[in-house]
C-alpha cells in the first residue's frame, strides 16, 4: 500500500513538472515566433513613428522618477559597504573604481531592467491583455490592420531605444550618490575619489552596459507583449497575464545578463 501510494505521487509529479516544462518551450517558442513577426514587421509601411515616440514617452519618461531613486541609492549603498571593507585593508581610496566599474557593468542596467520590467511590462501585459479579452484585438484583424504591426512593433522599438538612456541617467546618478556618501558623509578626499573613479574606467565598460540595456528593452517588451496577447478569462485572467509578465522578464534579464556579461568579458 504505502508502495502504490509512493508510485503515484512520483506519477503526479513527474506529470505535473512535464506539462510545465512543455508550457515553457511553448512560450518561448511562441515568443520566439513574435520577435521574428515583429522584426519583420518592423520596416513594412506604415512608419509608427508617432506610436513609436509616444511609447518611449510612457516607457522612458514615465520611468525616471523610480529609475533614479533606485540607481542613487544603490550607489550609495555600494560606496558605504565597499568604504567600510576597504577600510580593513586600507584601500579606501579605490571605492570610486569599484562604484563606477559596478554600475556601468552591471548594476546600472541590471536594476533599471528590473524596474522597467515591473513598472512598464505590467503596463504592457495588462493594457493588451484587457484588448485581447474586450476583442479589440479580434476587431483590428477584422479592420485588417495587422496586432503585431500595430501594438507590438512600437512598445519594442520604443523599448529597445530608451533603455540605454535610463542607464546613462542611473549610471550617472549612481557614481554621484557613490561620491556624496564618499566624499560628504565618510570625508574621502574628494580629489582622489574622482581620479579613481575614471582612472579604470574603460569606454568598453559603459558601451556593454548600453548593449545589456537595450537587449533587456526588447526583451521586457516583447515578453509583456506575448503575456498580454495570451490573456483570457476576463479580468481573472488579465491579472494572471500581468503577474506571468513582470515575473518572466524580471527572470529573463537576469539570466541574458549572465549570458551576456559572460561573452562580453
Amino acid at each position: 500500500m504505502p508502495e502504490e501510494i509512493v508510485k503515484k505521487g512520483l506519477a503526479a509529479f513527474g506529470e505535473a513538472l512535464g506539462i510545465r516544462v512543455y508550457r515553457f518551450v511553448e512560450d518561448m517558442g511562441n515568443m520566439f515566433t513574435l520577435g521574428i513577426q515583429a522584426f519583420g514587421w518592423m520596416f513594412r509601411p506604415p512608419s509608427e513613428i508617432g506610436s513609436i515616440v509616444k511609447q518611449m514617452e510612457e516607457i522612458g519618461v514615465k520611468s525616471v522618477p523610480v529609475v533614479a531613486v533606485t540607481a542613487t541609492f544603490t550607489g550609495m549603498v555600494l560606496a558605504l559597504q565597499s568604504y567600510s571593507g576597504f577600510q580593513r585593508f586600507q584601500a579606501t581610496s579605490f571605492v570610486g573604481s569599484v562604484v563606477a566599474l559596478s554600475i556601468t557593468r552591471e548594476l546600472g542596467p541590471v536594476f533599471a531592467g528590473l524596474m522597467v520590467s515591473g513598472r512598464v511590462g505590467a503596463s504592457i501585459a495588462a493594457e493588451l491583455g484587457t484588448m485581447k479579452v474586450t476583442e479589440q484585438i479580434d476587431a483590428l484583424v477584422t479592420l485588417a490592420t495587422n496586432p503585431v504591426k500595430y501594438l507590438v512593433v512600437p512598445r519594442v522599438v520604443a523599448a529597445t531605444l530608451v533603455m540605454p538612456l535610463l542607464v546613462v541617467f542611473a549610471d550617472l546618478l549612481g557614481i554621484a550618490g557613490g561620491y556624496f556618501v564618499s566624499v560628504k558623509l565618510l570625508g574621502a578626499n574628494p580629489y582622489i575619489y574622482l581620479n579613481k573613479t575614471f582612472q579604470y574606467l574603460q569606454m568598453k565598460d559603459i558601451l556593454t552596459g548600453l548593449v545589456k540595456a537595450s537587449v533587456f528593452g526588447c526583451l521586457i517588451a516583447l515578453i509583456s507583449c506575448y503575456h498580454g496577447f495570451i490573456a483570457d478569462g476576463g479580468a481573472e485572467g488579465v491579472g494572471r497575464a500581468t503577474t506571468r509578465a513582470v515575473v518572466t522578464s524580471s527572470m529573463v534579464v537576469l539570466i541574458a545578463d549572465y549570458f551576456m556579461t559572460s561573452l562580453m568579458f
